[in-house]
């Protein structure tokens, strides 16, 4: 079972930045099998490496575009990326730590970013982007 099927609806209209969205939910995907096969913590410190590889690679993306073409919410947006970065390197440290029941957390704040950030921040500049020719 799939807990998150990529959509139009999660869409920003840049390809670029959808296909790392997609990657994002194959990561959350991933992470939900695991946990339902009782191996959460066996691929969780995979998923926080590719995360924090994943969050460098995707924030470069979307913030070069922001300088590019002066986005105007860029400074609100890159203040969101940074929430994130903190939060993935504190589970991380966490894991290191052999916290229980990280896996579940992890779980949850990616599903909330996806609904928060993808679904509202990021849905802001698609538009802008269209206008700039970015597609």
């Amino acid at each position: 079972m799939t807990l998150i099927t990529w959509n139009e609806k999660l869409s920003v209209n840049v390809a670029e930045i959808d296909k790392q969205h997609q990657k994002l939910i194959q990561m959350v995907n991933d992470l939900d099998d695991a946990m339902r096969q009782g191996k959460g913590r066996d691929l969780l410190g995979k998923i926080l490496g590719d995360m924090i590889k994943y969050t460098s690679d995707h924030f470069t993306t979307e913030e070069k575009y922001f300088a590019q073409y002066s986005y105007p919410d860029a400074e609100n947006h890159i203040k969101e990326h940074r929430a994130f970065v903190e939060k993935v390197l504190k589970f991380q440290k966490e894991f290191e730590a052999k916290r229980f029941g990280l896996s579940t957390d992890i779980i949850n704040f990616l599903c909330n970013w996806l609904n928060k950030h993808i679904l509202g921040t990021d849905k802001k500049y698609g538009p802008f982007f269209n206008e700039k020719g970015i597609k």
